[in-house]
């Protein structure tokens, strides 16, 4: 997947169109992302007593995943563009290793890794 955890995205089509959020988690197999403040959904469940006698349940909303065709990731000027790589060789130590940085398609600018913030 093109899209990846930390990203910021921008859904394109459904009930949250137009609004953007963070991917808080990727589901692979699913195809689909959690984002925050995007779908968000209501459960009621039913109330329940653990054993320290705190209560548990009634409403709760919470981010339900979304496809991936949905969103599309935001570039740093805040406009929604597809994703590309490019290939970079980098010297490390004395050896050439290959890099794989993704960009924007549109402006070709790269896009930052948000996985540290």
């Amino acid at each position: 997947m093109k899209i990846h955890k930390n990203d910021i995205v921008m859904v394109i089509s459904g009930k949250d169109k137009g609004k953007q959020g963070r991917v808080l988690e990727v589901l692979k197999k699913r195809e689909a992302l959690v984002v925050e403040g995007i779908q968000r959904v209501t459960r009621h469940t039913k109330e329940t007593q653990t054993q320290r006698g705190t209560k548990k349940g009634g409403v709760e909303t919470f981010d339900s995943p979304i496809h991936v065709s949905n969103v599309m990731a935001v570039d740093s000027n805040g406009t929604p563009t597809r994703i590309g790589k490019r290939v970079e060789q980098v010297n490390r130590n004395g050896k050439l290793k290959t890099q794989r940085i993704r960009i924007a398609k549109i402006t070709g600018n790269d896009l930052e890794d948000r996985e540290n913030e």
